[in-house]
């Protein structure tokens, strides 16, 4: 079979992304093969296209965490799907194709209310936020819970599982235009990210505890929330947008700079603060199969709504969609419809 990729050879810019027709072999053991109709696209895939990212492939590779679309070949040990199943899944990169191959225990049943992309927008994002809050963070009916970035796709999921564990959400966000999707979502404060930020939290928390913080900007907003913590606090860091590109090639000197201004918390002060600060890769869950199975099932047990998709580009117009990520400007998801 032959297929069609968006593939790096060498990292360190979106040009350097270039579009391949290469065979694909057919599945082995509990593989399934599957024709993608709809991809996700998430931070790691630019950070890892510029070469930022610590789980970047070695040489050549795909990008991609995520994926919905139709199954068409399984190996002989499969046990769980036939072909012709719509499923949505992940994977250790290689998302950015027309076809793939990965084990049947990293795919799933895509619901049947579900489009394709849909579940293309679902999985990395929401993942993120259900282990943020919950097997980190510990979050429980009542709790402050501040979360940056909150019309983004990890910002709109971690909203709704919040509120499913009736806890009082905040969320901020670079513009007012956002606060449209933030009453939807059901958040129950918002504010813009401003030289007044600390002054406007306090005033919102009115002297209750601000328990959990999830943080993926790092800069002063990271040093700020952690001051705001109260005791027994835990803030949970995810990511650092600081960090994304905003040019179309890697520039050193500005990662220098993002690099050496970066917050830094002295570990005797979060002893005497009692506060604790926390950080994850969602990728290494790709290693712990079974792991990633149950935080998966516990995760869609809550039955949460759709993600939110705020921009549709086709597979032809992958750089376009990757630079509009790269602008900060996006509300939701982006997803890429496969022809």
């Amino acid at each position: 079979m032959l297929r069609e990729v968006y593939r790096i050879e060498k990292t360190g810019s979106i040009d350097n992304l270039h579009r391949k027709t290469e065979p694909l072999r057919p599945p082995e053991g509990d593989e399934v093969t599957i024709e993608v109709k709809a991809i996700g696209l998430n931070f790691a895939d630019v950070f890892s296209i510029y070469g930022l990212y610590s789980a970047t492939p070695k040489g050549s590779f795909i990008p991609g965490l995520e994926f919905a679309g139709k199954i068409v070949k399984i190996g002989e040990k499969v046990k769980d799907f036939e072909v012709g199943d719509s499923v949505f899944g992940v994977t250790r990169f290689g998302a950015y194709t027309t076809h793939l191959n990965i084990s049947e225990k990293t795919v799933f049943a895509l619901p049947k209310s579900w489009s394709m992309q849909d579940g293309a927008a679902f999985s990395v994002q929401a993942l993120t936020a259900y282990y943020a809050l919950v097997p980190l963070g510990q979050v429980k009916e009542g709790d402050h819970v501040l979360i940056h970035s909150a019309a983004g796709g990890v910002g709109i999921m971690a909203g709704h599982i919040a509120k499913k564990k009736k806890a009082i959400t905040i969320g901020l966000v670079g513009d007012s235009v956002k606060f449209p999707i933030l009453k939807e979502v059901g958040y129950d404060y918002f504010l813009i990210r401003s030289s007044q930020f600390k002054q406007e939290m306090q005033k919102i928390l009115s002297g209750h505890p601000l328990k959990i913080v999830l943080e993926c900007l790092g800069g002063r907003y990271f040093q700020d929330s952690y001051d705001l913590l109260a005791p027994m606090g835990r803030l949970v860091t995810y990511g650092s947008a600081n960090f994304t590109p905003s040019h179309s090639y890697r520039n050193w000197l500005s990662i220098a700079y993002s690099y050496l201004t970066r917050p830094k918390i002295d570990p005797l002060s979060m002893i005497s603060d009692n506060k604790s600060v926390m950080g994850f890769n969602l990728i290494w869950l790709w290693n712990e199969i079974d792991e990633l199975r149950k935080h998966f099932s516990d995760l869609m047990m809550l039955s949460l709504p759709k993600q939110t998709i705020g921009h549709e580009f086709t597979f032809d117009s992958i750089h376009d969609a990757l630079r509009t990520f790269q602008s900060g400007q996006t509300i939701g998801k982006i997803v890429i419809n496969v022809p």
